[in-house]
């Protein structure tokens, strides 16, 4: 395999654009915490960038056999051809011990057990889970609230502050609507593949009720921030006020949809609440700026 190919493979492995989102949600965790940037905040984020690709790479190990039935993934690296098995593992060792030792070099071993916690629970917990349940998503977001929390130990936080629990309620809740959202596109390849999908279980009303419904729930955590103190700003708040009233008013209308209405556009809501929830990342991130 030619380097510049083996690059774009590897690249591809580690689903980039999830972990950048991934490195900044903890970049976001390390400033709600300090209340300021640091130099030393390069550390938690890169190592989370590294295992968390690590851990995407692994998945794309576990899910090959079912990836290759589906058109929206029979085109990734291993179905493909691209690279095989044995050198996937060896991608993935690299990337983890990369980021583990960073991790390791600050926060410490805090930071390592919970990035190490957090590769567990996506590649052992929630990746067999989604083949025995079409709820797995709900247990499987818990990974989204650690990398915050890795950023949180690192800007100076204790895991024992009750404001953590707002933190990665935030990051947790958005992740269910996000992913039901692509089920109501994608949901009969999952089933073609031998997923089970939560669209086969709820109506079609039913179910985007329920997306609303976590839909609110991102919105209240999001709100809960500048609530608590944890963003206390004026712009940051307004930002995060403003862009929590315009993703309701968007998602009113997957509510009040009946039976007999053309269907929804899932991409429509699914580009909306990825909008949110980076509005409020930023929002976070500006933070100590605008005090």
């Amino acid at each position: 395999m030619r380097l510049k190919n083996f690059f774009r493979t590897v690249i591809e492995l580690s689903k980039v654009r999830i972990t950048i989102s991934v490195a900044l949600t903890t970049l976001a965790g390390y400033v709600l915490a300090r209340e300021a940037f640091g130099l030393d905040a390069v550390f938690p984020v890169l190592g989370i960038f590294f295992l968390a690709s690590a851990s995407a790479a692994m998945n794309h190990f576990q899910d090959a056999d079912r990836d290759g039935m589906m058109g929206r993934t029979h085109k990734r690296p291993i179905p493909s051809g691209r690279i095989g098995k044995k050198q996937t593992l060896v991608v993935v060792s690299v990337l983890a011990l990369m980021g583990t030792f960073l991790l390791a070099l600050y926060p410490g071993g805090e930071g390592v057990v919970l990035g190490w916690l957090a590769f567990f629970w996506y590649n052992a917990v929630y990746t067999p889970l989604k083949r025995m349940t079409a709820f797995a998503v709900i247990p499987g977001s818990v990974i989204g609230s650690i990398p915050p929390m890795v950023g949180w130990v690192a800007g100076g936080g204790s895991l024992s502050d009750l404001r953590l629990i707002l933190v990665a309620f935030f990051f947790f809740v958005w992740q269910v609507p996000h992913f039901w959202l692509l089920m109501i596109y994608y949901g009969e390849e999952y089933v073609e593949a031998g997923y089970p999908s939560v669209t086969g279980v709820y109506t079609p009303d039913k179910f985007r009720s329920m997306i609303f419904y976590w839909t609110l729930a991102t919105v209240s955590g999001a709100l809960l921030l500048p609530v608590s103190g944890l963003v206390s700003s004026v712009w940051s708040a307004a930002i995060i006020v403003i862009g929590s009233v315009w993703l309701i008013i968007a998602f009113i209308g997957l509510k009040s949809r009946g039976k007999d209405q053309q269907p929804i556009k899932p991409f429509y809501y699914f580009m909306r609440i990825n909008y949110f929830v980076l509005f409020v990342t930023l929002a976070i991130l500006i933070d100590p700026l605008l005090k």
